[in-house]
This record gives structure tokens, C-alpha cells and sequence, in this order.
């Protein structure tokens, strides 16, 4: 497993660096999808040649540009989302938690209680990061008792920072590229062992039964705010639900990218859209692996 890791520590820059291709690459598609724009279109708009942009699209998503065309027409969206509404029934009714990997032996979750809530992380030391990963840059910080915080990185490393600052006013902040590195090493190479991540929740009770609502979303599949409105009991809590979902503190492993609209809208999402449709899409060919093949 170590070597694992490093091989993934080693291809973090690359995959990174690829990624901001990819995502000009997805913007283009789904600007122009509903003319299905060809394959040396795509790759002019990206500056690269055909045979490197189809190189290089297939081997970071898994599918071909033309399939990927396919997954983000909104008919598409709703097909994978009836057959998720029926898994994630079905599993509930079996009395399991989740089909996918965050409840299997992957994640634990530990919320902070009213009066820590209140005071914003008082006597607490957090330790961040900010690290290349698959979709971009992040930054990932954590406390003693996990992470509590992993977020996208747009054009400003300082304002994740500021914010991360804001969710936790009363912290130590404490930069440790060291020690946050093979946490997501470890978090975008998917690897699984029996010692789950920690992760450590800051939020309301509503908010945090929202987020652990989200955990039981399995890889690959989709559900909707509805959905996670009556999952928690409360089913005209829809625009509740909604600010709770785009106020997740852990992206990614807290799978907010899973929730779309019911007619099939993939949506808006906090670090954009075209990220949204680049984990998804990833997951996607991940949990389908034996059925999907490049095109």
C-alpha cells in the first residue's frame, strides 16, 4: 500500500495540471452540447490536437468525449437518477446504510456538540494544506478529531484560506503540508483499509443530518434534494435542504455532487459546474467499470 500511495503522490501534479484542460474541455461540451459539436472542434478549443485531446480526455475520464456528450444531455441525468432512487430505496428498506465505499469502513463522522458549535473552535489547532489533486487544486485542513474541512481551489488560494478562517474564527491555524499530504493522497487514490477517515463536522443539527444524509449516497449513483428531504423527515424542508447541501465544509467526501435536480438538471455547484460534471462523470465510469469502454 505505500507504494501505492507514493505512485499516487507522483501523479497528483500531472493529473492536476490535466484536469485544467479537461475542465476547458467540459465547459466547451456543455456550452454547445445540444449541437454535439465533433471531436476537432472540442480539442481546437482547448488548443490541442485531435489525437492528444482523445488521448488524453479518454485516459483522465475513463470514456470518450462523444460518450461523455451523452452523460450530460439532461434524458441521460434521468435515467441514472430513477435507477439511484430504486438503489437507494432498496438499500434503506434492507435496512443498510450504504452501498458505496464512505460507509464501508471509509468515513466515520464525529459532529462537534452546541457548545463547541458556539464557539467556533475555540482551544482547537487546525492543521491545513493546499494540494494538487484530480479536479484541480484543494485545500484540506483538519483538527485532532479529522478533517474539517476540504474545498476546491478556484483563481485564489487566499480565499479558501479566509474562509476556512471564517468557518472556525476561534482556531490556531497552523500550515502543515506535511502532514495533510497523504490525507489526500490517500482520499482521491481511493484506497481502503480498516482505519476509516475522520472527519470533523461543524454545523447545525439540521445541517449535519443533511451531510450524513449525503455519506449514504452510493459512488456512482445520483438522488435528489426530495430525496434527501424525506430521508431526514422533513419533506417541505426542500430550500433547507438546499443551503445545507451548498454549505458542505468536506467536498468530495462528503458527496454533495450527488444531488441534482429531479428533471435531470445536473445544477449548480459550489467550485462549478464543469467540476460537478468531472466527478461525477469519474464515478461514474469507476462503479460501471466493466460495462463502460471507450468509444
Amino acid at each position: 500500500m505505500d507504494s501505492i500511495l507514493r505512485q499516487a503522490q507522483n501523479d497528483a501534479p500531472e493529473q492536476s495540471q490535466h484536469y485544467q484542460l479537461i475542465e476547458q474541455a467540459i465547459r466547451f461540451i456543455e456550452i454547445n452540447v445540444n449541437r454535439q459539436p465533433e471531436l476537432d472542434e472540442i480539442a481546437a478549443a482547448v488548443g490541442l490536437s485531435e489525437y492528444h485531446f482523445q488521448r488524453l480526455f479518454t485516459s483522465w475520464t475513463g470514456i470518450s468525449p462523444k460518450r461523455f456528450m451523452q452523460f450530460l444531455t439532461k434524458e441521460h441525468a434521468k435515467q441514472l437518477l430513477d435507477k439511484s432512487e430504486n438503489l437507494l430505496d432498496t438499500t434503506h428498506q434492507v435496512g443498510l446504510s450504504s452501498l458505496g465505499r464512505l460507509h464501508d469502513l471509509f468515513v466515520t463522522t464525529e459532529a462537534v456538540t452546541p457548545g463547541e458549535y458556539k464557539s467556533s473552535g475555540s482551544g482547537l489547532t487546525i492543521r491545513y494544506g493546499i494540494h494538487p489533486s484530480p479536479f484541480g487544486k484543494c485545500l484540506i485542513a483538519t483538527t485532532d478529531r479529522g478533517i474539517c474541512n476540504l474545498s476546491f481551489i478556484g483563481t485564489s488560494e487566499g480565499q479558501a484560506i479566509d474562509n476556512l478562517v471564517t468557518d472556525w474564527k476561534q482556531a490556531t491555524m497552523t500550515e502543515d503540508y506535511k502532514s495533510t499530504a497523504p490525507l489526500v493522497t490517500r482520499i482521491f487514490s481511493d484506497l481502503r483499509t480498516d482505519s476509516p477517515l475522520k472527519i470533523h463536522l461543524r454545523g447545525t443539527n439540521f445541517q449535519i443530518k443533511v451531510w450524513e444524509a449525503l455519506l449514504g449516497i452510493p459512488t456512482g449513483t445520483l438522488t435528489t434534494y426530495e430525496h434527501i428531504a424525506m430521508q431526514i423527515g422533513k419533506p417541505s424542508a426542500l430550500r433547507a435542504v438546499g443551503t445545507a447541501v451548498g454549505h458542505n465544509p468536506i467536498a468530495y467526501l462528503i458527496p454533495c455532487h450527488r444531488v441534482i435536480r429531479k428533471s435531470g438538471e445536473i445544477g449548480n455547484y459550489l467550485y462549478g459546474s464543469a467540476r460537478k460534471k468531472a466527478i461525477l462523470v469519474k464515478e461514474y465510469v469507476a462503479a460501471n467499470a466493466s460495462r463502460e469502454t471507450a468509444v
